[in-house]
């Protein structure tokens, strides 16, 4: 069987890392291990925090209404229960932007979950 060296694929292997560990520090983008290391460990953290970043957002929307909705005289609970109940379908990114945004939106939809929440307490 003939001998394989694997010049260029090893050549182009190598290369491909070095390539995504452009602007790291030190040998991390110079020498093939350390890069290779790097790359991984840098892609590990990307794949995970695309999720955390989800996490985040939805916790500072759900501070946002919160806040906003302490300031009209109901806690958060009250107000998504309140939105469930007057069957209003408007997901926590949104309520968060009018929260921020328009008040006066806001405090009608605080209305009405404050009269569908009445009316599920009688």
């Amino acid at each position: 069987m003939a001998r394989v060296k694997r010049g260029s694929k090893r050549r182009a292997r190598r290369k491909k890392y070095l390539r995504r560990a452009k602007g790291f520090f030190l040998t991390k983008s110079k020498l093939y291990q350390s890069a290779q290391e790097a790359v991984n460990r840098a892609e590990r953290f990307s794949f995970r925090d695309r999720r955390v970043r989800k996490r985040q957002f939805r916790t500072l929307w759900i501070q946002r209404i919160g806040a906003a909705a302490r300031t009209a005289g109901m806690s958060y609970s009250q107000l998504m229960h309140g939105l469930k109940a007057a069957g209003i379908e408007i997901d926590r990114k949104m309520l968060a932007d009018l929260a921020v945004k328009d008040a006066g939106g806001f405090t009608q939809l605080i209305d009405q979950a404050k009269a569908a929440g009445a009316k599920t307490k009688a």
